[in-house]
């Protein structure tokens, strides 16, 4: 793989994360008002909605930005512009009609999944409905953005969601404050306080939608130049280009849905199987609160490093594949797997040290001690799922679609019965759902490395990519920890500790990874 290559590789994936973490940096900040706003119980409903609306986005678009961007991405490296159009207009047609229909199951099956599904979650309905308008919004939004990516060009996709996010941000707190005030005293006041927080969600991806619109019509001049000047398309019917959308997004679908419905399943799991130990909905609500406003909130974070580089990474080693340079996409490959545990293992390392003080700073009125325990157990999750992103994103750019379906299936069903059993015959609670999602993506990466390796002959380096990069993060670690408690025990200000502790610890990683040449070589 030449130098420029990989370079360009990387500066992609690298303005997608840094718009990654600003985008859940701004995410953890602003669900801290939030979270004090609408409280324990509001969150358990925000958190318990948000996961359908997230199922519902995987059924609409969720596979729309990669299946575009994979598609827009083979047909360039054969100069095919007409093509690229086609699929363009195909998939906003597709997105229309697909984002339509979910959109609105969900809005007027709000009060069934309320009344049968939900019963634990008081006033559920309400951020469901306005969830549903969301999930139109989104699916035509990842056409668009997929689009960009095909051509290689993560900007758009970055400004998009950093405005989408602030814009959120604003909206989410200004309205569950507004409703927490108006309904706070009502049986539905978390309800009311979950729906304000959704608004949010709805008027972000609206204000994305403008941004990426502008982006495309400054360069549409330019784009349908292309278009007119192409000789080398096939003319693709357009049924034929819908079988074609759907034989590329179903099965990234499908494998997104078996982990997000794996989350609905817990949710479910754990009102229904509590409720039958006797606890109430405003114990189950609250403690469902902990892990989703707390433990998955915090790991999401370094995870969108993963999911950015899965992005970014698609478009580069399809267009690599489809010209058979096998070299460029091991060094592709290499190259992202190692960029991304540099960030994966120290921050797996950092949340079991600095979890529960920065929970604490952060959210003072949530229940941070068990917040922190949940981080301490799994902290591990950070670095599974980013093997798991990366590999299932690899495979679907090899044409190996189906693989990371079968896999995620595979670990649904450990992960379902394992939960099962733990909530049933122990008294783990919320431990119970960190301890399965920890472990989903474990089964999922390990499948997809096995099958990888059988495809294509890769081998991971794991020298430099894990061994080196997990004692410098070991050797962080330790260095923060004896910091930090050092300095609690002297009784030093928790807001200065905590900053002279995250200082140390940039300092204990990037130096001893800078002196083993580890960055340089990525």
């Amino acid at each position: 793989m030449s130098e420029r290559t990989k370079n360009n590789l990387l500066r992609q994936g690298t303005i997608l994360a840094i718009a990654g973490l600003i985008v859940r940096l701004i995410g953890m900040i602003y669900r801290i008002p939030v979270g004090n706003i609408i409280g324990d119980e509001g969150n358990g409903v925000y958190a318990a909605a948000f996961n359908i609306y997230n199922l519902a986005l995987i059924i609409s678009s969720y596979g729309l930005p990669m299946a575009v961007s994979k598609m827009i991405s083979a047909s360039l490296a054969k100069n095919e512009y007409k093509k690229s159009k086609k699929i363009l207009v195909a998939s906003l047609s597709f997105a229309c009609v697909v984002g339509g229909v979910v959109a609105l199951a969900l809005f007027l099956g709000a009060d069934f999944l309320a009344r049968y599904v939900y019963s634990g979650y008081a006033g559920i309905e309400l951020p469901f409905r306005v969830l549903a308008p969301t999930v139109f919004i989104v699916a035509i939004l990842g056409v668009v953005r997929g689009f960009f990516q095909g051509h290689g060009n993560m900007v758009p996709t970055a400004i998009s969601q950093i405005f989408e996010q602030i814009v959120n941000a604003v909206v989410s707190i200004g309205a569950a404050w507004i409703l927490m005030k108006e309904f706070g005293k009502s049986t539905r006041a978390a309800g009311y306080g979950a729906m304000g927080s959704t608004m949010g969600t709805c008027f972000g991806a609206l204000t994305a939608l403008v941004v990426v619109g502008c982006w495309y019509l400054k360069g549409r001049k330019k784009f349908l130049q292309n278009v007119e000047g192409d000789e080398a398309s096939e003319d693709v019917p357009y049924p034929q280009m819908y079988r074609l959308i759907l034989a590329t997004t179903l099965p990234i679908i499908l494998g997104q849905t078996f982990y997000q419905i794996s989350a609905v399943f817990d949710d479910i799991l754990f009102g229904k199987i509590l409720a039958m130990k006797g606890f109430g909905p405003e114990y189950i609500s609250s403690r469902s609160g902990v892990y989703n406003s707390i433990y998955v909130l915090m790991i999401s974070i370094p995870m969108g490093v993963a999911t950015a580089l899965a992005s970014s990474s698609l478009p580069s080693i399809v267009h690599s594949f489809t010209q058979k340079r096998m070299s460029e996409v091991y060094g592709k490959i290499n190259s992202v797997m190692k960029f991304n545990m540099m960030i994966a293992i120290p921050s797996s390392v950092g949340l079991f040290i600095l979890g529960e003080p920065v929970i604490s700073l952060l959210f003072p009125r949530l229940d941070y001690v068990t917040g922190g325990a949940m981080l301490r157990l799994g902290s591990l999750a950070v670095i599974f799922y980013a093997i798991s992103t990366i590999t299932s994103s690899i495979l679907q750019s090899l044409d190996q679609m189906m693989k990371p379906v079968i896999h995620s299936a595979i670990s649904l069903v450990i992960h379902l019965v394992l939960v099962s059993v733990l909530l049933v015959s122990t008294d783990l609670d919320g431990y119970a759902l960190v301890i399965g999602y920890m472990t989903f993506p474990v089964v999922v990466g390990g499948l997809n490395l096995y099958q990888i390796r059988k495809s294509i002959g890769y081998r991971m380096e794991v020298k430099r990519t894990f061994l080196l990069t997990g004692l410098c993060a070991l050797f962080m670690g330790l260095c923060t920890f004896a910091v930090y408690y050092g300095l609690v025990a002297l009784a030093f200000n928790h807001i200065l500790t905590l900053g002279i502790a995250l200082v140390v610890a940039v300092v204990t990683y990037f130096g001893p990874m800078m002196a083993f040449h580890n960055i340089e070589r990525i």
